[in-house]
């Protein structure tokens, strides 16, 4: 974040209030391939942003696989892709969100 920690900060902040719900709308897509990709696609942006290296991967990954089926390709998507990113997500924002209580405690009662 062009060495600006403040940038990064905010970016944590963004993220951890944008993403609060993103789990649940994220299953609500699962068999809407198109829009699954979406909240896909937006998380993994997001995570790359803040340096969640292994969330964005996982992401990436079932982005990848929801393209293929998007353009004819793949068959099914496999679970192991869905509860990968699943974890990760939730050790993702847990630590976004706890790293952001930690560095200002009232940040996440605004």
């Amino acid at each position: 974040m062009l060495d600006q920690p403040a940038l990064w900060w905010q970016a944590v902040g963004l993220f951890v209030a944008h993403f609060a719900d993103w789990e649940a709308a994220w299953q609500g897509c699962v068999g809407d391939d198109a829009r699954e990709r979406k909240q896909v696609h937006a998380l993994r942006s997001a995570a790359a942003n803040v340096g969640a290296t292994a969330l964005a991967a996982s992401a990436g990954a079932l982005e990848n696989c929801l393209l293929a089926r998007l353009a004819g390709g793949a068959e099914r998507v496999p679970e192991a892709l869905r509860a990968r990113l699943q974890a990760d997500f939730r050790g993702a924002w847990r630590g976004a969100a706890d790293a952001r209580r930690a560095s200002d405690p009232e940040a996440l009662a605004r």
